[in-house]
């Protein structure tokens, strides 16, 4: 690789943690939901995460609220924040293509997702996908997204990552 783009790579690193950083600092919609109409815990016993994503989520599928509480390290708060930032205005449907997708590109597995999450722009959670570098990170980065997929489905348990 050139040095000029080993300079772009370092600078878009740089402009990633900068932005995971704000996240993790002023995290957006944070706090409880009063209103509510779908909601689940997330557990990430290893990083000491604890999260609980609040959603309401019309008849007709639209989520027009998204807010979280909790605490955990910063790749987790702020995924929470990038989640509760990019899932409103979506449907419930959407949301869970885009679950699919990111979990995907955390994981490193795009070549299982199907050609719906194969087209989604990430857009700003692109700044997570680093963290498959870093495997126990994955975790961090996904435990907002895995209780986002078991808050529409409806599912009672808390999710673990473990």
């Amino acid at each position: 690789m050139s040095n000029a783009a080993d300079s772009k790579t370092a600078e878009l690193r740089e402009l990633y943690r900068e932005l995971i950083l704000d996240h993790a600092r002023s995290p957006r919609h944070f706090g409880k939901l009063p209103d509510a109409t779908h909601s689940a815990e997330g557990i990430n016993p290893l990083c000491g995460d604890k999260l609980k994503m609040y959603f309401r989520i019309q008849d007709d599928g639209q989520i027009d609220d998204a807010r979280f509480e909790g605490s955990g390290c910063a790749i987790s708060v702020a995924s929470a924040s990038l989640l509760t930032d990019t899932v409103i205005g979506m449907t419930s449907d959407e949301a869970l293509h885009f679950f699919s997708a990111v979990i995907a590109r955390l994981t490193g597995r795009t070549e299982q997702v199907n050609g719906t999450e194969k087209s989604i722009d990430l857009g700003k959670i692109r700044v997570l996908e680093g963290v498959k570098e870093f495997p126990s990170r994955v975790k961090c980065a996904s435990l907002a997204w895995h209780a986002l997929n078991s808050a529409i489905l409806n599912h009672d348990q808390a999710v673990s990552t473990e």
